[in-house]
């Protein structure tokens, strides 16, 4: 059975980048919450080169039926070709607190 909640997860090169993906999620109820973490290390291959950076994650909790909304949203906001966009179910949890995210999720 799929997961009414979820945490949308992406990276991003700065801290305002950041903030920025996390607020045009909130301000626009694709997300009921967002959090920042950061600086973190990113080891990856691109372009057939191992790079390493600094990067900033943004973890968005949202309802399961706003990850296509939300997908399409930080993919034509963010700066990365091809950005990391992961969503992870919530298996339980406060039930007030699930109720709040799918409530501050609808517009």
């Amino acid at each position: 059975m799929p997961s009414e909640h979820v945490i949308v997860s992406s990276t991003t090169d700065s801290e305002d980048a950041a903030r920025e993906l996390a607020a045009r999620a909130i301000e626009a109820n694709l997300g009921a919450c967002a959090q920042i973490v950061g600086p973190i290390t990113s080891v990856y291959r691109w372009e057939g080169k191992v790079q390493t950076d600094q990067e900033w994650r943004v973890e968005i909790k949202t309802a399961a039926d706003r990850v296509a909304a939300l997908t399409d949203q930080l993919k034509a906001n963010h700066t990365y070709d091809v950005p990391e966009i992961i969503v992870t179910p919530i298996e339980g949890g406060s039930a007030d607190y699930l109720t709040w995210l799918v409530t501050e999720t609808r517009p």
